[in-house]
């Protein structure tokens, strides 16, 4: 199949949307497919990879991130494209303006269309006192999704989620992690001995943008609380965003490293005891799962992959959404007990070895195939009508 893929971030720029649509891109082309990536154009020009051909369209910053770009609107860019180069399937996995032109031109075209539901906007104002936006930033995503012929969505409870807002074509295309990358043989004494941690000192770990909407303030005060408790714990942060300055400041006994990628982001993670992630703006959270993945126990809320994959008291702990108290109890009562760290941390290993990168491409594949066998067979009903 030809397949079109279009993102407004993508790999350098390292974030969950990012790695997952390179993820689904590579996963397809690996099987053969032909894949055209459209994506903002890079301060630096980007080479292909085997089966993969990009397009960059012209492309803007985003306030407060300057390192993420989004694309402008590129209708008549797309449809001479895909014009000449006709996919079966497009897939467009952001809500921005790029995303916008992509929907609407390959709806002309009657090219068969999906969408990716990968960020929570919806939430994200009320993070940056914006609140009232909220109502009118879920119309914009219903508006946007009810467009594609399915929405693909990472659990079910966020399926129910997107009918309960209007969005009635959500199918589930469940998300993956590599457990050859995220292993506990990957834990790295010298890593910790960099920690200042010794072989006995927890050390609980924050992965992924340091933001806002990430609710970091309760990750504190969930670590200020471990730290009375456990006076040599220590915190280490991995990931960049525009609050990390601030937080740094204020907190000078954190670890900060920076955003980290492959083989060195999976010996920092291992190396951890536990993770303690408090965001409450999440669709899934790949950070969960890579966390389990290396035998980290986890305290979480109940969503995302927390919520399909946590099991409370078994391979770490899933909290009521919102309720503070028992996040903050979670996480001593955790820090606290180094026993059960290790038997937690199994439990989270042994439970994502099911979480296969090929059957995710699998199921991916498939149902492009069937969104394009529909879609002609439709085009053929109409012509002989």
């Amino acid at each position: 199949m030809r397949i079109s893929i279009v993102s407004e971030t993508y790999p350098p720029e390292i974030n969950g949307v990012a790695l997952t649509v390179y993820s689904l891109a590579a996963g397809l082309a690996a099987r053969g497919h032909q894949i055209d990536l459209i994506r903002p154009r890079q301060s630096h020009g980007l080479a292909d990879e085997a089966g993969i051909c990009t397009l960059e369209v012209r492309s803007g910053t985003l306030p407060r991130y300057p390192e993420l770009r989004f694309g402008l609107p590129a209708g008549r860019l797309l449809r001479r494209h895909w014009s000449q180069h006709r996919p079966d399937a497009v897939y467009v996995a952001t809500e921005g303006p790029l995303g916008w032109s992509a929907m609407r031109t390959a709806q002309r075209l009657g090219i068969a269309l999906s969408s990716g539901f990968h960020t929570r906007f919806d939430h994200y104002a009320g993070h940056y006192g914006l609140g009232w936006l909220t109502p009118l930033v879920r119309g914009h995503m219903r508006r946007f999704h009810q467009r594609a012929d399915a929405s693909l969505v990472p659990t079910a409870a966020l399926a129910r989620e997107l009918l309960a807002m209007g969005i009635s074509n959500a199918r589930l295309l469940r998300r993956a992690v590599d457990t050859q990358l995220f292993h506990p043989d990957r834990r790295d004494e010298s890593v910790r001995a960099g920690w200042n941690a010794s072989p006995s000192t927890p050390v609980v770990l924050y992965v992924g943008r340091i933001a806002a909407e990430k609710n970091l303030q309760l990750a504190v005060d969930a670590f200020r609380a471990i730290q009375q408790r456990v006076p040599q714990a220590r915190y280490v942060w991995i990931g960049d965003g525009p609050a990390r300055a601030t937080l740094q400041a204020e907190n000078p006994d954190f670890i900060f490293t920076g955003v980290l990628r492959d083989e060195a982001l999976a010996r920092h993670v291992a190396s951890a005891d536990l993770f303690v992630f408090p965001s409450l703006s999440e669709t899934f959270g790949n950070v969960i799962v890579e966390a389990m993945a290396a035998g980290l126990a986890v305290v979480a809320y109940a969503q995302g992959a927390a919520l399909e994959h946590l099991r409370d008291g078994v391979n770490g702990y899933c909290i009521e959404q919102g309720d503070s108290a028992a996040f903050i109890q979670a996480a001593t009562r955790l820090a606290t007990n180094p026993a059960l760290i290790r038997h937690m941390g199994r439990a989270a290993h042994t439970g994502m070895a099911g979480l296969s990168p090929d059957a995710v491409i699998r199921d991916f594949e498939c149902l492009l195939r069937e969104l394009a066998e529909e879609n002609m067979h439709e085009h053929v009903t109409v012509a002989h009508a």
